[in-house]
């Protein structure tokens, strides 16, 4: 699974997707057989390292920047990419700063990236490729028929993953129901959960380059996520011993730190939902009923938390009369109706699937 690019570059990449301005200047450029490097950002910190050129404050448009290129030096737009700030610049990075680029162009735009904090694209003259440069990381633009290949190869992926993942979901409900739960039981959803998140980043990354192109691929994305955030959140919730939102974000987090082969590994994914127990994967976990009672139709998060302050867990929410739901403060006889009728519901459709 490749790398996701940080939120900085994405951003950058972005800005010169297909469908934008600066994306149209920049294929006018390789249209015209021309090189140049462009500097997205015209504060202090850029004008610290450039000298001479010329002062222009004109307003973007591709034709414009592409004639500019017709000069040796480079161009510096405003943080909008909205003005042409200067052109014909020399720019005068840190030359102690590392380069693994090998071409005078590429070489100066890498070391301006690493200096300061602003996007810098390198048009190779000769190869006919747009380079974006963004502190350490650097990415070089596809063509549109290769982003769009990626782009559903990942998503059938994506689909693949995604229903397996629906697998041992409807499977988790079933045992919770039923009271079986084990911590291997759990981990499996959450491995499955978080590599759909990664394989879903890789995708949003796609529809980034992809720009006005990538409208489809973004409705297939939304699509195959549906739920899939909520669901891995109220897992953690109904299974972590710190309930409260810093502790799920922390573990959360953590699950989504670890690395490809760790995540496979049970005993690491299962280290941060039962931290303080002997590490027993058969070891058996009863839900508080975060995850099944969010299913309830109509239901609001508060009746939610109310419900699962007052049981702890889901078969005493189960067990209890509807008398008893009704006294609980925030539910009353609407909700506790829709919770008694919503989980046995729930308790049907999930024993069929587990047995048919």
């Amino acid at each position: 699974m490749a790398d996701r690019p940080s939120r900085d570059l994405l951003e950058a990449l972005r800005a010169v997707a297909p469908g934008q301005p600066l994306r149209q200047g920049l294929d006018r450029i390789l249209q015209a057989n021309k090189g140049a490097i462009i500097v997205v950002g015209d504060g202090p910190e850029v004008l610290s390292i450039c000298s001479g050129g010329f002062l222009l404050d004109s307003e973007f448009s591709p034709q414009r920047v592409s004639e500019l290129t017709k000069m040796d030096g480079a161009i510096i737009l405003a943080p909008d990419a909205s003005r042409i700030a200067r052109a014909n610049v020399h720019l005068v990075p840190n030359p102690e700063l590392p380069t693994s680029e090998t071409g005078t162009r590429h070489r100066t735009a890498e070391r301006v990236a690493r200096s300061i904090d602003v996007p810098v694209i390198a048009v190779s003259e000769e190869m006919g490729v747009i380079t974006v440069f963004r502190g350490a990381e650097r990415h070089a633009l596809d063509s549109l028929a290769r982003l769009l290949g990626r782009a559903n190869q990942a998503l059938q992926t994506l689909e693949r993953y995604r229903t397996r993942l629906d697998a041992v979901t409807s499977s988790l409900s079933a045992l919770e129901v039923e009271d079986l739960v084990t911590i291997r039981d759990v981990v499996s959803v959450l491995q499955r959960a978080e590599m759909v998140r990664r394989i879903a980043d890789e995708v949003e990354g796609y529809v980034v380059e992809l720009g006005s192109d990538g409208r489809l691929v973004r409705l297939q994305l939304v699509e195959l996520m549906a739920g899939v955030d909520d669901d891995r959140q109220d897992v953690v919730r109904d299974y972590l011993p710190d309930p409260r939102p810093t502790a799920v974000s922390v573990a959360m987090r953590e699950l989504s730190e670890l690395d490809s082969e760790r995540l496979l590994d049970p005993e690491a994914a299962a280290a941060l939902i039962a931290p303080s127990r002997p590490m027993d994967l058969d070891a058996s976990l009863r839900p508080r009923g975060y995850r099944l009672l969010g299913k309830v139709p109509r239901l609001p998060a508060p009746a939610v938390e109310a419900l699962v302050e007052r049981y702890g867990n889901l078969q005493k929410v189960m067990r209890a009369a509807t008398e008893e739901l009704e006294a609980v403060p925030g539910v009353g006889v609407a909700y506790a109706r829709a919770v008694k009728d919503g989980l046995s519901r729930l308790v049907e459709s999930s024993i069929l699937d587990r047995y048919s």
